[in-house]
């Protein structure tokens, strides 16, 4: 039974993004993982560790392994990861002659970490393509109505006359900031994470790095030399960006809430909220979610960065609680996205105030 509310069986009319959830699923983390474990296994055999036909049959029936989710289930919670359970499960569907390509030389991190990269460049060109939709939207939205007058308002009292166009620029102009943001933080974030039993890549041999190369161009995501199993910087930038996006969302439902009270009427809304006592009433449902959502990443903010605070090479509790956080952000951040658009596009009429 689903207890979270994005997937909730009535919460997630509210809260749901399937896209988003096909992304973050244990169906998607569990092909970017078999991803990650053919790609180096294929590593192994262009650099000589192994015979390139070897890694090659190995790769191609790696891809093909259909593991048994209890299995994994049951080592994940006995081993904490899930990693030595799927590798037990590709050692007993190949061969073998074949074993010698799977895993050898990395660690559970390296596979985790590089199938949630893998994700996150998906997550990212959903979230930039939202961003431009919700962009262009906002200067329909200015083309048509922008010119309407406005009670401009400081600290929520009356100042002067405004257009529509002057408020919704506060709403769309964060948005270019936030799409150049993105293109700024994707190469520290999109990278495969290679550094074997302790990150320094020494289990991999000499041909350490050139097994990454090979890694990153068959992922097709960033390489670096530098491991991150226990430096977190770009996983809580990325939390920062989204919640950063998600602040502007929730000023935008702010703004929307107080124009749509009664006796204010500065915008009509196409959709709004029932209630079940008071039939004259149309909440704004999906303004007052967009201040819910931005209220909800910057609190969980903080946890991301609790969650750098790593111990040494490695820390289980920590990296633990980056698991439990980060797609809940993800999630909300998607929500809003979708919410946003949906707000703009059922605005019938703002302002037209008579001076």
């Amino acid at each position: 039974m689903a207890t979270d509310i994005f997937s909730h069986s009535w919460l997630s009319g509210l809260f749901a993004d399937d896209e988003l959830a096909d992304c973050l699923g244990a169906s998607a983390s569990l092909q970017h993982m078999l991803a990650v474990e053919a790609a180096y296994a294929r590593a192994l055999g262009a650099t000589g560790v192994i015979d390139s036909k070897i890694a090659e049959e190995a790769a191609e029936l790696i891809e093909a392994v259909q593991p048994d989710p209890a299995v994994l289930k049951t080592g994940t919670g006995k081993d904490g990861v899930v990693v030595p359970a799927l590798v037990q499960e590709l050692k007993s569907a190949l061969p073998d002659h074949l074993h010698a390509a799977i895993h050898s030389g990395l660690t559970s991190q390296d596979v985790i970490d590089t199938s949630l990269v893998l994700a996150l460049k998906r997550v990212c060109e959903i979230m930039a393509s939202r961003l431009r939709m919700l962009s262009d939207a906002l200067d329909e939205l200015i083309k048509n109505q922008g010119a309407n007058k406005l009670q401009g308002r400081t600290r929520m009292q009356a100042a002067k006359l405004i257009t529509v166009a002057d408020r919704l620029q506060a709403w769309r102009q964060p948005l270019a900031a936030h799409l150049q943001r993105l293109e700024e933080l994707s190469p520290r974030l999109l990278v495969i994470q290679l550094g074997g039993a302790v990150g320094n890549r020494a289990a991999m041999g000499e041909n350490a790095n050139a097994i990454a190369d090979f890694v990153a161009n068959a992922l097709n995501i960033g390489n670096t030399p530098e491991n991150w199993h226990a430096r977190r910087d770009n996983i809580a930038e990325f939390s920062g960006w989204l919640s950063l996006v998600t602040g502007t969302l929730g000023k935008m439902g702010q703004d929307i809430t107080l124009m749509a009270q009664q006796g204010i009427d500065e915008i009509v809304l196409r959709q709004a909220g029932k209630s079940s006592a008071m039939p004259h009433k149309r909440n704004p449902v999906t303004a007052e979610l967009l201040i819910t959502l931005a209220r909800f990443n910057a609190t969980q903010l903080s946890g991301m960065h609790h969650a750098m605070v790593h111990e040494q090479e490695r820390s289980g509790s920590a990296w633990t609680l980056e698991w439990m956080i980060l797609p809940q952000v993800i999630m909300a951040s998607g929500c809003a996205l979708n919410t946003a658009l949906r707000v703009v596009d059922s605005i019938e009429q703002i302002g037209q105030i008579d001076a």
